[in-house]
């Protein structure tokens, strides 16, 4: 072991910070480049577009809960997260290669059109950066003791990620998106390879909160307990994908009403339940409903950005070239990203070591919140939207950090990398609702600025679904000791 890791020096957390930002640093390049190059290179139209986005959360519903229960319970290459971390590493920075060669990789298989390749590419590519992106989160919850370590772990993380985001965003701006993906390949290789060889996982894994009242909790069991106030996204994700699939045009929203309306009942009758009849063993589940449910609405308005903003910046600036809207998609989002570099580990951390964290997340929220109407109501010029996504960087840098210090201290540590991969469905559940609901609505508004006004309304709704998050309790602690062999 290191001597830094031995003493939770800077440097180890930024080491450890590495492999989360190679994970990063690829979704940074899908972010700047993917609309772009589907529009601009492949004249794909808003819903076709959304369609290749919803490969990603298809891929992370599948990878991160699979990888993430699989790692818990392996040990080989000399670790549990490693051979993950170094496998999907490669497969993204190959992936990453494949995007701008669409079209010669599309006419080489002899299709006539690119939607069938970008769709795979698309998936690939997701599914790679899942195959890394739990275990480069769970590996920081195994390495850091719970508490203030373990928040600077996670604000540690954002800000180096953080830094490079803007790296990409900046490289996307001044030498073009096409220069950023293989620069971004070859960072997302490196960054995977080096720092996991470096790092020394523990043989020994801590059992905590239910799992100290209940061992025999199945995993199937907490999947389907946990995840209840996304219930109702999941049931319209598989119905719009089938309806998609089959080539159904909808006439209506009823579907997207209907899902919005059902989650909101499952989250009510949440928030409701007297805490007092809850017992030891699901209170744990109970919280981390919450926590999902919470964290759910932060990613509707968050991807709905990241899908639309080229649309709503084609829209609001008309007349300008492609090159471009492509230099205000990629200095937005490195103003975006900048701001969440900078605040984690310098602001954000330390006012949690005097405030709950939970208060300083859904604070970061509301002004993230009110950076979207800041947008929508003066965001008429370049210089405005990025007045406006300087804003919103507050809440993106909460987003992107506090949230795993919050969830990983009331969950059982043994199934770390089970959790980490059921708190990723609070992501990718809501990102395909975006990439199939949300879609229609910008789709069909003539005034794209609503991709603005529907990030104010899931932020806010957000932020006071984080206030209902209660203090974690001290729990019971058992050690469990890992096999020689995998499993």
């Amino acid at each position: 072991m290191l001597n830094m890791q031995k003493r939770l020096s800077v440097p180890f957390f930024a080491v450890m910070a590495l492999p989360a930002t190679a994970m990063g640093f690829a979704l940074s390049v899908q972010i700047s480049a993917l609309s772009w190059l589907l529009r601009t290179k492949f004249d794909l139209e808003i819903e076709e577009i959304g369609l290749v986005w919803a490969a990603g959360p298809i891929a992370g519903i599948l990878g991160q809960v699979i990888i993430g229960v699989i790692s818990d319970k392996v040990w080989f290459w000399g670790g549990r997260r490693r051979p993950f971390i170094l496998v999907g590493g490669v497969l993204s920075s190959l992936s990453l290669l494949a995007l701008p060669n669409i079209g010669v990789i599309s006419s080489a298989l002899g299709f006539e059109g690119v939607l069938t390749i970008a769709l795979i590419v698309a998936l690939l590519l997701d599914l790679s950066i899942n195959v890394s992106f739990n275990p480069t989160r769970s590996i920081i919850a195994d390495l850091t003791p719970p508490g203030e370590q373990r928040t600077r772990g996670y604000t540690w993380m954002q800000t180096v990620s953080g830094t490079f985001g803007v790296l990409a965003y900046a490289i996307g701006a001044i030498l073009g998106n096409i220069a950023l993906i293989y620069v971004g390949a070859g960072i997302v290789f490196l960054f995977s390879i080096v720092p996991t060889l470096c790092l020394e996982e523990p043989r020994s894994l801590k059992q905590t909160g239910e799992a100290a009242a209940a061992k025999s909790a199945s995993d199937l069991g907490i999947v389907i307990s946990a995840t209840l106030p996304l219930w109702a996204f999941f049931v319209y994700d598989l119905f719009a994908l089938g309806r998609r699939l089959i080539g159904v045009e909808p006439q209506s929203l009823t579907a997207e009403i209907i899902c919005l309306v059902a989650t909101a009942l499952l989250i009510g009758q949440i928030l409701l339940r007297d805490r007092a009849e809850i017992s030891q063993q699901d209170l744990a589940v109970h919280e981390f409903r919450k926590i999902m449910a919470a964290h759910a609405f932060s990613w509707i308005g968050v991807q709905t950005m990241f899908v639309f903003f080229f649309a709503l910046a084609e829209f609001r600036f008309e007349g300008i070239s492609n090159d471009a809207l492509g230099q205000i998609v990629a200095i937005s989002f490195l103003l975006l990203n900048a701001v969440a570099a900078l605040l984690p580990a310098f602001v954000l951390g330390p006012m949690t070591a005097t405030r709950r964290r939970v208060f300083v997340h859904a604070a970061a929220l509301g002004v993230m919140s009110f950076g979207y109407f800041v947008g929508y109501f003066i965001g008429h010029s370049p210089a405005a939207v990025f007045g406006s996504m300087l804003i919103l960087g507050v809440g993106w840098a909460a987003i992107v950090s506090l949230p795993f210090a919050i969830m990983s201290v009331r969950i059982d540590e043994a199934r770390m990398g089970l959790y980490m991969g059921l708190f990723n469905l609070s992501v990718v559940l809501p990102q395909l609702f975006v990439s199939m609901g949300i879609a229609l609505v910008v789709q069909r508004l003539e005034d794209k600025g609503v991709v603005f006004l529907i990030g104010a309304l899931s932020l806010a709704i957000s932020a006071l679904l984080w206030t209902r998050v209660r203090r974690a309790d001290p729990t019971p602690v058992e050690t469990v000791e890992l096999g020689t062999g995998g499993h």
